[in-house]
């Protein structure tokens, strides 16, 4: 008899724990537009990283700098 109480509570733990868990999924469900732009963005901060690791010019390195600044800062907003 004590067995079966022992079970029902153990049931009982793991049934609310799913629950606690699903819960915030179900509330934050992602938004695929936002992703996608997201995804975009940091694509794009990947090339221009690239870019500025290869530019010479200081002109075309100081543009590269404020794009790069302009799309961290996009990012961050997106958080």
């Amino acid at each position: 008899m004590a067995r079966g109480f022992e079970s029902k509570a153990v049931a009982d733990q793991q049934e609310s724990a799913g629950q606690q868990a699903a819960e915030p999924r179900e509330r934050e469900a992602p938004d695929p537009a936002r992703l996608a732009h997201r995804r975009r963005l940091e694509l794009a901060r990947v090339d221009i990283s690239r870019r500025l690791a290869e530019a010479t010019a200081a002109p075309h390195r100081e543009m590269l700098k404020r794009a790069l600044a302009a799309l961290d800062s996009e990012i961050a907003g997106l958080d």
